[in-house]
């Protein structure tokens, strides 16, 4: 028989478990299992995960949806104070990756001719290793003309890498370049060090 639990405790709960998760939580992955024993229906849990949100709307973390559920962050403005903790540096992305990878969030899904007519130029495969191998990107089928040539897209770990909950959540194309060009894996990397509170 399902327990009662008060809307206090359940934020509490739900503030745990997002805090304690080492990635997003769904509302589904929640329900399934740190709500399992409770009745809490999907409008309350809906309704206390957004009264989280409000509650950390003026600190220096934030609730965030992503595309794989919900994480804490750090707010961006912080992240070149919070990058001095970790004097180890990412490796930096070259113009190229980062031109190639805008090109595939706004214009998904392309090949890779179209990005090389775009860009101007050839697009290495180490380029296209780079954003595979970082999870970011992926082949999501192949275009019917001649040599099927495979059609890039973005996947939720890109998302979620951004704080994204979904495609349509992207900043303006000039936001989202400037955020690369201030340095994509500084601002990232302290995201990803510091938003995740483990």
């Amino acid at each position: 028989m399902a327990r009662k639990i008060n809307d206090v405790q359940l934020l509490q709960l739900l503030e745990a478990a997002i805090f304690a998760a080492d990635k997003p939580l769904s509302r589904t992955e929640l329900q399934a299992t740190v709500l399992d024993d409770f009745a809490v229906s999907s409008r309350k849990l809906t309704q206390i995960l957004q009264q989280l949100q409000q509650d950390y709307s003026a600190r220096g973390i934030q609730l965030l949806e992503t595309a794989s559920g919900y994480r804490f962050h750090t707010r961006p403005e912080f992240s070149d104070a919070l990058a001095k903790l970790w004097p180890e540096r990412s490796p930096r992305y070259s113009r190229a990756v980062l031109e190639t990878l805008v090109l595939i969030a706004y214009r998904q899904p392309i090949t890779r001719g179209e990005i090389e007519e775009v860009r101007g130029v050839s697009v290495s495969t180490q380029i296209i290793r780079t954003l595979t191998e970082r999870g970011w990107v992926k082949v999501v089928g192949y275009k019917e003309v001649p040599g099927r040539p495979g059609l890039y897209a973005t996947t939720a770990a890109f998302l979620d890498y951004f704080g994204l909950p979904h495609l349509t959540a992207l900043p303006p194309l000039t936001e989202f370049q400037a955020i690369l060009s201030e340095n994509v894996e500084q601002h990232v990397s302290t995201v990803e060090m510091t938003g995740e509170l483990h």
